[in-house]
């Protein structure tokens, strides 16, 4: 055997895919460096015959042959677990200590273990011994299906609208959108009949380096990001003029007006009043063990290792950066490399003061978070929104942050998360992300993704999963390598999906999956059978020919938008803008790309013009008011309410209306394949939040909406969604 076809068995081993078909329909197969460097990064030997020799050796050592966590499906009359008994002991005897402290047990014989049907819902432990030979494993019992609230029910067609938090223009705001303007956003879009308000991830970004600010690369996505903390709404802040006088007007004012988001100055005036409030907040209420101290104390246990674990990161990056040292865990001395060495208990013990402010702010973000969400169900006497909170959770972490950090071990060294070739870029993507190691994964019961769904499906009434494809496959790129040199590693699909499955129950929090890009075959019909929303964006919903597809043709079983942070507003894919800037930037790799996208564009707007006036939306005569004879564009209001419209009358249960485009603004919140070179996460929107939900054109854009909804083709019997 040829050291490539070696390489190749120890892939299908580990679920290295050594063939994949990108969007574009070229074949790729891995190469010799590519394989061991993706096997190498699973913590295998680097030669062949050795890796296969230590996963074998793996498997024979696990005690019965069981991995540390089985799912059990909720539907299955007669579970049953495969078992290597010991020869000399035919008979293992079980316990399962169920998750409420009840227990059952038995006795089975052979190599299957039955375990009784009917099992409750939730994480279980199960206890085996044979003779001498003894094990525990986690036994979940899961649903085939997801939380569906009634507003998302056969039949229902509610809307929603979207924001990116950060660049909402609060009245009082301190330079970046807050929990208090989310609570506003949620308060009048309730009554504006809106079931939702979606937003972009939350997740903890790098308090100590303000200007790392991807929300799609935090550093942690099971905490939340301090800045989005409304300051004055802290408690003692009003009453503390000190603490009030650390952020001067002048400041605070410069950083509201900037035209782009400015994440050093938004940290130059909120971290000295923080400072200041959490001292006060040492003196006047944990001391006195008052209510709010001991809510914060009550937040802390309930937080246990993981928070002190993140906050621990938080000073120790603050200490070594203060210090002039890497921005990177993985260049500090090495006892600071490992959480659970003498050292970082000594430093956290050394400086508790900071551990506790940096575990402060996260209890004010939790507690702002929640107050917002409880501002959109309403208190009875006023509108509620139907679903509540839509969250983001991002498909992977920073390799440099807190959740890398405090488990090196989950995180893949050198690779990194990201995308095979496709229509938006031709030479793949890498997003430098870490992946997470499938192997460890299901070592470690899968807690860290429990962990995450659980913290995000927090306050949340609707959970949007980015790249869901990343619970079936994942493309690493290895480091160093250009994109097209990656390949899909693949996941313990079918037990993941049971676990988001358990959690969307548990939380009544129903699922929306991201399913853009290289969607592998079948996967969006397991999705829908488990209840989990497709994610359809109006510019992709296409028939063979290129035509818009028509809303009846939508699927129920879908969160359908207009557009994306990724993509142009309404108004800058009329207008090009996104063209122009890749243009500008230089991204497309010749001048026969620039040119096939530009063409396509001018078709696309004819055939958008037609598709509207199909549905009766725009009259032909009309065509003229937004594309000239010579094919030049011209964005109205009217044809950006023509468009919602349509999409609104589509048959996805939920439809979402991103506020940029109530706004009518040009520019998107992101452009794909740029850094710098483009504000990526700095935009603000042009108005005012208050302006914005009370002006003219939001109140006929929820009018309009909210008939088209009521006017949405009916789902059928035989409606997959």
């Amino acid at each position: 055997m040829s050291r490539l076809d070696a390489l190749r068995h120890v892939a299908g081993l580990v679920g290295i895919a050594t063939r994949h078909v990108d969007a574009l329909g070229a074949v790729h197969e891995p190469d010799e460096e590519t394989l061991s460097r993706l096997i190498a990064s699973f913590g295998l030997p680097a030669d062949p015959t050795e890796a296969a020799e230590a996963l074998a050796e793996t498997e024979r050592t696990a005690p019965f042959g069981l991995a540390p966590v089985h799912i059990v499906a909720q539907e299955d009359p007669a579970p049953a677990l495969s078992l290597k008994t010991p020869v000399e002991a035919g008979r293992v005897a079980w316990l399962c200590r169920l998750e409420d402290g009840t227990e059952c047990s038995g006795h089975g014989d052979g190599a299957e273990l039955k375990l009784p049907g009917g099992l409750p819902l939730g994480y279980h432990r199960l206890e085996l011994a044979a003779g001498s030979e003894g094990a525990a494993i986690s036994l979940v019992v899961a649903p085939a299906s997801c939380h569906l609230p009634h507003a998302l029910q056969p039949g229902a067609r509610g809307w929603g609208l979207t924001a990116q938090l950060y660049g909402l223009r609060g009245e009082c705001d301190w330079g970046i959108g807050d929990f208090s303007d989310l609570g506003l956003l949620c308060r009048r879009a309730a009554t504006l009949g809106a079931a939702a308000i979606g937003i972009n991830p939350l997740h903890a970004l790098f308090a100590a380096e303000p200007r790392h600010f991807s929300p799609y690369s935090p550093s942690s996505r099971a905490w939340l990001d301090y800045r989005y903390i409304d300051v004055t709404a802290v408690p003692g802040f009003a009453e503390d003029p000190e603490a009030r006088a650390l952020a001067p007007a002048v400041a605070v004012a410069a950083a509201r007006d900037a035209a782009l988001v400015d994440y050093a100055a938004v940290a130059a005036v909120k971290r000295p009043v923080l400072e200041a409030l959490f001292e006060r907040f040492r003196l006047r209420e944990l001391a006195a063990e008052s209510a709010l101290g001991v809510e914060f104390r009550a937040f802390r246990r309930e937080g246990g290792a993981a928070l002190a674990a993140f906050a621990t990161f938080e000073a120790l990056h603050e200490h070594f950066l203060d210090a002039g040292g890497p921005f990177s865990w993985q260049e500090w001395p090495a006892a600071m490399r490992n959480p659970a060495s003498v050292e970082i208990a000594e430093f956290a013990r050394a400086n508790a003061d900071r551990v506790e402010f940096f575990a402060f702010l996260q209890w004010q973000a939790d507690r702002q978070l929640g107050e917002a969400a409880a501002a959109g169900r309403g208190n009875g006497n006023t509108a509620a929104l139907a679903i509540g909170l839509y969250r983001d959770l991002a498909v992977g972490v920073n390799p440099h942050g807190a959740e890398a950090w405090a488990d090196p071990e989950l995180v893949v060294p050198g690779a990194a998360i990201g995308a095979p070739p496709d229509s938006l870029s031709r030479a793949g993507q890498n997003w430098g992300l870490a992946p997470i190691n499938p192997l460890a994964l299901r070592r470690r019961g899968f807690a860290p993704l429990i962990a995450a769904l659980r913290a995000n499906m927090r306050h949340a009434g609707v959970l949007r999963i980015d790249h869901v494809m990343g619970l079936q496959r994942l493309y690493w790129v290895p480091s160093g390598l250009p994109a097209t040199a990656g390949a899909y590693v693949a996941y313990p699909f079918r037990d993941m999906l049971r676990l988001v499955a358990l959690e969307s129950r548990r939380h009544c929090c129903a699922v929306v999956g991201e399913d853009l890009g290289t969607v592998p075959e079948g996967f969006r019909a397991t999705m829908q059978a488990a209840n989990v929303l497709s994610y359809r964006i109006f510019a992709f919903e296409r028939r063979g020919d290129g035509s818009f597809v028509a809303p009846g043709e939508y699927p129920a079983l879908a969160a359908a938008s207009a557009a994306t942070h990724d993509l142009a507003t309404l108004s800058g894919f009329w207008l090009g803008r996104d063209i122009a800037w890749r243009r500008q930037l230089g991204l497309y790799p010749d001048a026969a790309s620039e040119a096939t996208e530009t063409g396509e564009r001018r078709r696309d707007r004819l055939l958008l013009l037609e598709a509207l006036a199909r549905e009766g939306f725009l009259p032909p005569d009309r065509f003229g008011a937004f594309l000239s004879a010579e094919g030049e564009p011209s964005y109205k209001s009217e044809l950006g309410e023509a468009i919602l419209a349509y999409l609104g009358r589509s048959r996805a249960r939920l439809m979402l209306v991103q506020l940029e485009d109530v706004a009518g603004e040009g520019e998107q919140a992101n452009l794909p394949g740029t850094t710098d070179a483009h504000p990526n996460w700095r935009r603000r929107l042009s108005a005012r939040l208050d302006d914005l939900l009370a002006g003219p054109e939001m109140m006929r854009i929820a009018a309009l909406v909210g008939a088209a909804r009521r006017q949405a083709a009916p789902e059928t019997e035989t409606d997959p969604g």
